[in-house]
């Protein structure tokens, strides 16, 4: 493998959308979400170790988690494990794992990579991760990989990239925010527009240079701590400095700011798994178009529902169609997906009224 290959791994995120299940205390990407025997977190790192040498994945998250993700992620030390002291956005974080792993090796290329996405065709993702990390060991280059939209989605960013290159990796001409469903429909009658995925591929040396042209007081913060990185005294550092950093996301801070930004088109399946309802699209369906994970089910007139259970819980449903039905401990949640949107509003509610033990 090659040495010089590196991964960050994103693992920091509530999921708040997937509550009962996710929670502050124990979020999503350290459940199986999809009942396969893995949780995401695990199907993550073992995809991108298909490429990258185990020791060279580190995993960014919060503080609190860990415990978790020693526990979950075995073969893993704590060099691994970047942690983060306050819940900030994906720039600072992203800007100090990089500096870490340039300090470490000055010709490190290296993915940031989500760990709760869905992602079926582990070749071709890895075919595309190569074809990336090459391009950037090459070229100074801030790339993403861009999904083909299958649908006019509003719950997604865009990508628009140049109509007239011929290249397999595209010079990408603007980020586009989420947008309303005409404006979604325009985007893909075009052809020249691609999902963002927030999967990034960069060479240490590129990175760092954009946040040093781009966000110059967020990169001096970071670079005063450059002496104390892989050593004793960084997490001294991190914990005095960490919270002074500006809550920014990484497409804004950089991306859309840099003109050597390129996407290319990838060739796998790809879902985010941010809602019950992409869960439900994603897994297989029973004769009543319900899709089940632990659970056994007795369905009289109820379909398209998404069903879950902690435990191999007999479900009883009749007369129900198109919702979300999850139990566990303390909290029965039968909601319309139609409305999954709100669950977050619904876990604010719950809190109040029950305690934030519950979510």
């Amino acid at each position: 493998m090659n040495k010089n290959y590196y991964a960050i791994l994103m693992a920091g995120g509530v999921g708040s959308r997937f509550w009962p299940v996710s929670t502050t205390d124990f979020p999503k990407q350290f459940h199986d979400m999809l009942g396969t025997g893995d949780t995401l977190i695990q199907k993550t790192f073992n995809r991108l170790a298909t490429l990258i040498p185990k020791e060279n994945i580190f995993i960014l998250t919060n503080e609190i988690y860990n415990d978790l993700v020693l526990e979950q992620l075995p073969e893993v030390t704590k060099r691994q494990v970047v942690l983060e002291p306050a819940m900030r956005n994906t720039a600072p974080c992203i800007l100090y794992a990089s500096l870490k792993i340039q300090k470490e090796n000055k010709d490190a290329v290296m993915i940031v990579a989500p760990s709760d996405h869905w992602i079926e065709d582990e070749k071709a993702f890895t075919d595309n991760v190569e074809q990336a990390f090459k391009y950037c060991e090459n070229n100074d280059a801030l790339m993403t990989l861009g999904i083909k939209p299958t649908f006019p989605n509003t719950g997604y960013g865009y990508i628009e990239y140049d109509k007239d290159s011929n290249s397999p990796i595209k010079n990408v001409n603007q980020f586009r925010e989420k947008p309303d469903y005409e404006t979604a429909k325009s985007f893909i009658s075009q052809g020249n527009f691609l999902w963002n995925a927030g999967i990034f591929i960069w060479s240490a040396k590129s990175v760092v240079e954009a946040f040093k042209n781009n966000q110059p007081e967020l990169f001096q913060l970071f670079e005063n701590g450059i002496n104390t990185y892989n050593s004793d005294l960084e997490n001294d550092f991190i914990k005095e400095n960490y919270g002074k950093a500006e809550n920014i996301s990484v497409d804004y801070a950089i991306m859309e700011k840099s003109k050597n930004v390129f996407v290319l088109p990838a060739t796998f399946d790809w879902n985010d798994l941010g809602t019950w309802g992409s869960l439900y699209d994603k897994l297989e369906k029973d004769e009543d178009n319900n899709a089940v994970v632990n659970a056994r089910t007795l369905a009289e007139d109820a379909s398209g529902n998404m069903i879950r259970t902690k435990t191999n819980k007999v479900v009883v449903v009749d007369g129900l169609k198109d919702y979300i039905i999850v139990d566990k401990d303390e909290v029965l949640l039968i909601y319309p997906k139609a409305k999954e949107q709100d669950i977050k509003k619904v876990l604010q509610k719950v809190k109040t009224q029950f305690g934030d033990h519950l979510g």
